[in-house]
């Protein structure tokens, strides 16, 4: 007989908010592209993008019935910001690089 266990993963980043803001301050530029100013159909916007590549600190965590892991991490992650017209950069999307 096979049996089946289930196991719960977790990932949680050190001081996310502070880290969030670093993100959309680094994605900041000092001239503005334009596109975000692009006229498009209705329904639609003109973002512009910018990336930034920084190391995070976190801990994962590993779980089943009997038994839980914790593990500290530091790993480079992409994280990429998008903002549309008269708006900050915000954090959009994240990938770990590793």
């Amino acid at each position: 007989m096979v049996m089946k266990k289930s196991l719960h993963i977790s990932t949680s980043f050190d001081q996310p908010d502070l880290l969030e803001d670093l993100v959309e301050k680094l994605a900041g530029r000092r001239y503005d592209i334009g596109y975000s100013w692009e006229k498009m159909p209705v329904n639609f916007k003109a973002l512009e993008t910018s990336s930034t590549e920084t190391y995070v600190s976190g801990t994962i965590s590993f779980s089943d019935n009997n038994e839980n892991f914790n593990i500290p991490f530091i790993t480079s992650f992409a994280f990429t910001c998008t903002k549309s017209k008269c708006d900050d950069y915000k954090l959009t999307w994240a990938a770990s690089m590793s």
